[in-house]
């Protein structure tokens, strides 16, 4: 398999107040960026792999240009980067701490991506060289263009033979342009390989409904494993799902798991317990961009699932969307170098 991964979806400037303010509680944020599958090439290129990212921007636009200088610090190739009509969506973020949760405000109507639609990506461009494709379920959240676009995607994909991996990644304040995520998902879901989810995107994104309740705050190995069971059972060219446990004790306090269900084995990973986490966002695709490259070089699904959580659990320290660890920091804590100490 070639090692390179493309991922394609929006990117946004990322708007936050410092340290654990509340909105506008200082008079000024924190412009970074974020968007879920930057993040995971992101991830990938800082664990020593090679990603694209694909996305559509608007033209002529000096902070669309910073991102793309932002992305190429961090190792990621742009050149399939396509530049059109619409601008740039904003999204603000106010970390949450103890009882009181995070919160995301999204101002992304009419955003370049949201605009685009079949034929706005040289998919050929795009995929030359690679051997794996992410998508996630935001961008056919994002408008009726942009779902026909995502799904075009994955189709072209598939014929290249490509893996294609899926975050559901469930966002029911996006879901506004008229088709609900059940309308739309499992007809891109049918070109996936690898799907990545919690609870609430296999039930809310594909209407598969857990057989226990998954929100009592305790994991029941059991009703993961059956719901696994039935979205592998819904989708028969899924050759894997992995589902993350988040537990969610208060905003500053995780338990953080995942399991993996490839339909020989059901694989449970270690467990963490995430203390006063700094940023919880973009650890979801930390854990995408862990598991992509683990599936790709560590010889078992069982490293490849720890490589992956452990990857995401480093994140939940570090504010912002992108992962700033590399393979080796991840791979030590896998190893139990999760004391904290300094290292001189």
């Amino acid at each position: 398999m070639n090692k390179l991964v493309v991922s394609f979806g929006e990117i946004m400037l990322r708007l936050a107040p410092p340290g654990f303010e509340r909105f506008l509680q200082s008079p000024q944020f924190l412009a970074t960026f974020g968007g879920g599958e930057a993040n995971v090439a992101v991830a990938v290129a800082g664990f020593s792999g090679q990603s694209r990212y694909v996305t559509v921007l608007p033209d002529k636009n000096p902070i669309a240009d910073a991102f793309v200088g932002e992305m190429r610090r961090f190792g990621v190739d742009t050149s399939a980067i396509v530049r059109s009509k619409g601008r740039m969506g904003i999204y603000f973020v106010e970390p949450g701490a103890n009882q009181r949760p995070s919160k995301v405000v999204y101002d992304r109507a009419d955003s370049a991506i949201a605009m685009a639609g079949p034929g706005s990506i040289d998919w050929n461009k795009a995929f030359d060289g690679a051997g794996w494709f992410h998508i996630t379920g935001i961008t056919p959240a994002l408008s009726q263009s942009a779902a026909d676009l995502a799904r075009e995607s994955v189709r072209v994909a598939r014929e290249k033979g490509l893996t294609v991996s899926c975050d559901l990644n469930y966002r029911k304040n996006l879901w506004k342009y008229g088709k609900t995520a059940q309308q739309v998902m499992p007809e891109l879901v049918q070109y996936v390989d690898y799907g990545i989810a919690n609870e609430e995107d296999c039930q809310m994104a594909l209407g598969i409904q857990a057989d226990a309740d998954v929100h009592s705050g305790k994991l029941e190995t059991e009703a993961y494993r059956k719901l696994s069971d039935k979205v592998l059972g819904a989708f028969p060219k899924m050759k894997a799902l992995a589902i993350t446990l988040r537990e969610s004790r208060s905003a500053s306090h995780n338990g953080w798991s995942a399991c993996f269900n490839n339909r020989t084995e059901f694989l449970l990973s270690q467990h963490y317990e995430i203390t006063h986490i700094v940023d919880r966002v973009g650890g979801g695709d930390c854990f995408a961009g862990g598991l992509i490259h683990g599936l790709m070089t560590k010889p078992t699904a069982q490293q490849a699932l720890e490589f992956a959580v452990a990857a995401s659990c480093l994140k939940h320290s570090i504010p912002g969307d992108f992962n700033r660890f590399s393979g080796e920091e991840v791979e030590a804590l896998i190893k139990g170098g999760g004391s904290g100490r300094v290292q001189r």
